[in-house]
């Protein structure tokens, strides 16, 4: 099982609930194939650094989770069928990004708080 992170920006002109279902796609997706989540974070919609398909800004969110490998290229597939997203990028996190994850989400948990 290795340790992912993706980050995936949907469609600004999505509604609440088209968001929420397409995240909810994803995540099952991701745990009928074993996944384990690890932390799930909804940043919300941002602005764009650059225009995407006409857009300037985006719904952003990020999956931390540990899955086998073979699952990332069906993910990946998935990301770029779907019209709802933009962009996205899945990214192996080696021991020392696991720990800098651990302790960003430690920071937002004692923000929140």
């Amino acid at each position: 099982m290795n340790h992912y992170e993706t980050v995936f920006i949907l469609n600004p002109v999505l509604s609440e609930t088209q968001v929420k279902e397409t995240v909810q796609k994803f995540e099952e997706f991701l745990t009928s194939r074993g996944a384990q989540m690890v932390s799930k974070e909804d940043w919300g919609l941002k602005k764009l650094a650059y225009e995407i398909q006409n857009k300037k800004s985006g719904f952003y969110h990020l999956f931390e989770y540990t899955v086998p490998g073979e699952v990332i290229l069906p993910l990946e597939t998935e990301f770029r069928r779907d019209e709802r997203i933009m962009r996205f990028l899945t990214v192996s996190l080696d021991k020392h990004a696991i720990s800098w994850a651990e302790r960003r989400r430690d920071k937002l948990k004692s923000k929140k708080a």
